[in-house]
């Protein structure tokens, strides 16, 4: 895994600087080099950037213009010549920022912050399981462990999340194939419960999110072994 950078600095030699430790550094690798905010604002819509080295003192637009101007920009390593900026980069949620001269030291240690930051961000999008549906004729994300549990209502079936309802075309059967077996048990014909939401239960019935649904006798043993082993 190595991230996508680019540098945006006015100065040729300080981006030569640059360009030779990220070249160095087995976690990076260059997309683009940029003398100005305009150009690198149009090399960020062509590429999949994670990681921004950014001047901050550049003429007409600043590196903190083009921050402002950005919806959802990368991950951003600040450099500065201005202790003064320190402060103010705090407020741009950056990575981290850099002094002139910039030691290898100190851009390895911010290196690794931002490789760190990467991948939590991108572990955090592997854990979190999701499947897509259609409401209301659109695609709609439901992320997995949101549903508390799904009701069938006739040709439809409502999935009761912690963002809501949503009422989606399929037969309970269908819908039940989409779902991990591991986490999701089908306790009644109208009814499929999240097992790591379930508050208590008895012979005929199971709190889940604080809402009472049936059980049936027959799934009594089955959802007591599937509890067993979550």
């Amino acid at each position: 895994m190595k991230l996508r950078c680019i540098i945006v600095d006015d100065s040729f030699m300080q981006r030569t600087t640059i360009s030779k430790l990220v070249n160095h550094h087995p976690k990076l690798v260059i997309v683009g080099e940029y003398s100005n905010a305009i150009e690198a604002k149009n090399g960020l819509k062509n590429n999949d950037i994670d990681l921004i080295f950014l001047d901050v003192e550049m003429p007409i637009i600043s590196g903190f213009d083009l921050l402002e101007s950005l919806e959802n920009p990368p991950q951003v390593i600040l450099i500065t010549g201005n202790p003064d900026y320190a402060l103010k980069a705090f407020d741009y949620n950056v990575t981290d920022y850099l002094y002139k001269p910039i030691s290898l030291a100190r851009f390895d240690a911010s290196v690794k912050r931002a490789v760190a930051n990467y991948e939590q961000i991108n572990k955090l999008e592997e854990d979190e399981e999701y499947i897509f549906v259609k409401s209301n004729l659109r695609q709609r994300k439901v992320v997995i462990n949101d549903i508390k549990y799904v009701e069938a209502l006739g040709d439809y079936v409502k999935l009761v999340t912690n963002e809501g309802n949503v009422v989606i075309l399929s037969t309970m059967k269908s819908f039940e194939q989409k779902l991990p077996k591991d986490k999701f048990l089908r306790i009644h014909k109208s009814y499929i419960v999240n097992l790591e939401k379930i508050e208590k239960f008895n012979r005929k019935i199971i709190i889940v999110a604080g809402s009472q649904i049936p059980l049936s006798r027959h799934k009594k043993t089955e959802l007591e072994e599937a509890l067993f082993n979550i």
